[in-house]
């Protein structure tokens, strides 16, 4: 027997990769009761919804619900997680959408936002939010925001969130499969020394601090990250990068930069929160704190993203501006770099 699934879990926990491989004396079955009768904890509908969104290859080739399966067929699946088990409240809570159909809502969610119900927070989040706004054009109060992926509390800028479970099969194969396109603007201590390049290392939680994560060499104990970086503006003591990620970890950009010893400005969890570039001078010092205090969180923009349309299968794209507290800070250190003391 070799029908043990070999599980394989996305770090941001929003969609698991599984793998089966059928037993020599399987008789032919419908590939969906075959995973429905082997998997605990799943519907039909949602192992049926994962095959049309073509999350359920055989073979390396995508199959339909009604595929037979065959002995020794390699069944390879992803699945995206059904809504959490919490129950979620709506709330009229302001949110910024940016752009909403049948199928997908984005939003620009601002800075200081939970993005779902969980440790501590179980209402004022980015879901309860959405819900509200779904459930006033739906009068069956069966709408409900489905999750693709995440951001950091304390990070701002464009999300997705899929309005069906179709849609978030759909949308969870592109990320799983690192074809969506997620740009994100960082400010980091530090003057770089190439306008460009790759961080990569293996991303795992610390095992001295489980609410942190770290970059690991052994690809045993984390998972393969990869973030591509651009200078778009040196400050002196701080640059601006553009970052692109090529998989999506839990607290990637902020471990990896932490990891090449440029963290994140005032990012307080890695190491960020003090001054670890620029003088000594009592005014220099005052200009940090002022610009702590300007942005009291990492300094971390989801800036845009693109993706396949889970139904039109038209490409889509999706910018938004620098939030005013980013902004200003950025503001402040051009500023700043223009007219420093060069002896300082």
């Amino acid at each position: 027997m070799n029908e043990t699934p070999d599980l394989h879990e996305e770090t941001n926990e929003l969609y698991e990769h599984f793998r089966f491989v059928v037993d020599k004396g399987q008789a032919q079955l419908r590939i969906d009761k075959y995973i429905f009768a082997r998997m605990e904890n799943i519907s039909r509908s949602r192992v049926q919804n994962s095959a049309n969104a073509g999350n359920i290859l055989v073979n390396g080739s995508a199959v339909k619900p009604n595929y037979k399966v065959k002995p020794l067929d390699v069944i390879t699946i992803v699945l995206a997680h059904p809504p959490r088990d919490t129950e979620i409240y709506p709330e009229d809570i302001p949110v910024d959408v940016v752009y909403e159909d049948n199928d997908i809502i984005v939003v620009n969610k601002e800075a200081g936002m939970v993005v779902h119900p969980g440790h501590g927070n179980f209402t004022g989040t980015l879901q309860n939010a959405l819900l509200f706004h779904m459930q006033k054009s739906d009068p069956t109060g069966e709408a409900r925001p489905f999750l693709v992926h995440r951001i950091d509390k304390d990070t701002s800028g464009i999300l997705l969130v899929a309005k069906n479970e179709l849609a978030q099969s759909k949308l969870a194969r592109q990320f799983f499969y690192h074809t969506v396109d997620r740009t994100y603007v960082a400010l980091v201590w530090g003057n770089l020394k190439n306008d460009e390049g790759t961080i990569t290392g293996n991303v795992g939680r610390d095992t001295r601090n489980r609410l942190l994560m770290t970059v690991y060499a052994d690809e045993a104990k984390g998972r393969e990250a990869i973030t591509h970086y651009k200078v778009i503006e040196r400050f002196g003591y701080v640059c601006l990068l553009e970052c692109k990620l090529e998989t999506g970890r839990t607290h990637q950009i902020r471990v990896h930069l932490r990891h090449i010893g440029h963290p994140l400005f005032n990012d307080v969890t890695y190491g960020g929160g003090e001054i670890l570039k620029g003088t000594t001078f009592t005014k220099y010092k005052q200009f940090v704190e002022n610009c702590f205090k300007l942005l009291p969180r990492q300094a971390l923009h989801a800036k845009s993203l693109g993706f396949i349309h889970p139904s039109t299968g038209k490409a889509m794209h999706f910018d938004s501006d620098y939030p005013q507290d980013l902004a200003s800070v950025i503001a402040k250190w051009r500023a700043y770099s223009l007219h420093q003391n060069p002896d300082e």
